[in-house]
């Protein structure tokens, strides 16, 4: 693996996305020393993963949240406001690793992390070479692609009324356009790209059928990922 130029400065790359037209942020060269951060993943004890993420996680090296807000702050500026000021809700390494068949319900729709309208995620991506990327959609019946905390009373009874009646879909990732969901964006994966959007836009990660769904970090679908909530102005 070649390794980046630590003196890269980040490119910001802002998308607004759908009919809805949320934010989508790509910062590629995200962080300065990528490759250090892989070595500290490839030596960190990873464990399962909590709140139906499909894989396993481990503690991020202590000083990344210190260097890479900053720069997710400057670079979400024109997205979610001037200066947004981040608090963490929670951040880790994150691989994927549960096999398609073993795929719970949820695990294989696409879905929101949160319904607050101040809430955001952060996906950094650290494995090299081709991997997977995340995609975001439209819930076909509704026209959703963002549930806040409004469309909350309506979306979930909706989509478990359409799941009982046609039934659970495939044991798989959800990365196209069939049936209940359509695709409206998608990011692909760069070593060392970040990813920052709404929590509650719907969303999947992108795992081809040619994953090897790796528990190792050095060959496995490696990221940082990441939940803020945006601090209200003057507190």
């Amino acid at each position: 693996m070649a390794r980046r130029n630590i003196a890269a400065v980040p490119t910001v790359t802002l998308h607004r996305i759908g009919n809805e037209r949320h934010p989508v942020v790509v910062i590629d060269d995200f962080a300065a020393d990528p490759d250090a951060l892989r070595t500290a993943a490839i030596a960190a004890a990873f464990g399962p993963a909590i709140h139906h993420y499909p894989g396993i996680r481990a503690a991020l090296p202590g000083d990344y949240l210190a260097a890479q807000v900053p720069v997710i702050e400057a670079a979400s500026a024109e997205a979610f406001g001037a200066a947004p000021q981040l608090e963490m809700i929670d951040a880790s390494f994150s691989i994927v690793t549960t096999p398609r068949d073993a795929l719970s319900v949820r695990q294989r729709l696409p879905h929101c992390d949160a319904y607050d309208d101040r809430r955001i995620a952060l996906v950094h991506y650290l494995a090299p070479g081709d991997s997977d990327g995340t995609g975001f959609f439209r819930h076909r019946s509704t026209g959703f692609e963002s549930v806040d905390a409004r469309r909350a009373t309506i979306y979930p009874d909706q989509l478990d009324a359409e799941l009982r009646h046609r039934g659970a879909p495939p044991g798989d990732y959800w990365t196209g356009d069939g049936g209940l969901f359509e695709r409206v964006f998608a990011v692909e994966p760069r070593y060392n790209r970040a990813i920052v959007y709404p929590s509650f836009l719907l969303h999947s990660g992108l795992i081809g059928a040619d994953a090897t769904l790796s528990p190792d970090p050095a060959t496995g679908r490696l990221t940082v990922t990441g939940f803020f909530s945006i601090a209200a102005q003057g507190a």
